[in-house]
């Protein structure tokens, strides 16, 4: 019996998910053009709307979401005054798992007078899903960065909940080599009844959060104006030569309303993915 589990588990790992993406990006003749790229394993990015000044790309998971013990790796740089917006095909799905947590790695690197955007579809955690993700961002202080990420526990329109799992997300900013934000967040065991708590989520489903490099008070009260117009819970607020807003709501689809109204404030043009 002990030898069938073995030869199980080897045939298991074996069967996880590997992939990677890394490209540049250049700005040329007045446009973003793609350097070298490198994709592995099951994680693609196509290119399929060329713009004037900026460079669009999507991320596609051929594996069809993640499962325990997957691995995937992006690793983008936007050089010097290039511009560059990237999102994902569709939602990615975190399947539970009884083994090992997924790991997700990305790193982001933008020159002088370069603009990224990161504007993935929301990730959707099914019931005892398991991930690890890390952020490490390198900025130059004349760089600007949007980035914006959803994170669903459960599909509720389906009647789904997240009850029993783990989530660890790590964000580490750095602006002019210097470590500007720093964060850390652990969901495990008892999810469900976590996010039940008042100080923590009072039950909402959804979790969002979006990052503006540079944002000041400005940026803060013109966002605060649109307040009456939010369906669930939106913070605003700057320090460090940034803006931060964090969302919280019932389900993804009142948040990614409030996250639109956000970045609408911001002047970002949405992916044609996120209007869909």
């Amino acid at each position: 019996m002990r030898s069938e589990l073995s030869a199980t588990s080897t045939l298991f790992e074996a069967n996880r998910a590997r992939g990677a993406v890394r490209f540049d990006v250049h700005a040329r003749d007045g446009a973003t053009r793609r350097g070298a790229l490198h994709e592995s394993g099951s994680l693609r990015v196509r290119f399929p709307s060329p713009e004037d000044q900026g460079l669009s790309g999507v991320f596609v998971n051929t594996a069809g979401g993640v499962a325990g013990g997957d691995s995937f790796d992006i690793d983008i740089a936007a050089t010097d005054g290039a511009r560059l917006t990237l999102t994902t095909a569709a939602a990615e799905k975190v399947y539970r798992t009884p083994g090992a947590a997924a790991q997700l790695n990305i790193a982001l690197k933008v020159g002088a007078g370069a603009h990224l955007a990161w504007l993935p579809q929301e990730t959707i955690l099914f019931d005892r899903a398991r991930v690890q993700r890390r952020f490490d961002i390198d900025l130059d202080e004349a760089a600007s960065l949007l980035l914006c990420e959803i994170v669903v526990f459960g599909r509720t329109a389906m009647g789904e909940r997240m009850q029993q799992g783990e989530f660890v997300d790590r964000w580490r900013l750095r602006r002019g080599g210097r470590l500007v934000f720093a964060e850390t967040v652990r969901l495990d065991g008892d999810i469900g009844a976590k996010l039940a708590r008042p100080a923590v989520a009072k039950g909402g489903a959804a979790i969002g959060t979006a990052l503006i490099v540079p944002g000041d008070e400005a940026l803060v009260e013109r966002i605060r104006e649109a307040s009456e117009s939010f369906s669930g819970e939106v913070g605003i607020s700057a320090w460090n030569g940034f803006a931060m807003a964090r969302f919280c709501a019932q389900d993804a689809a009142r948040l990614r309303a409030d996250m639109m109204t956000v970045l609408a404030r911001t002047g970002a043009a949405l992916p044609r993915l996120w209007l869909n």
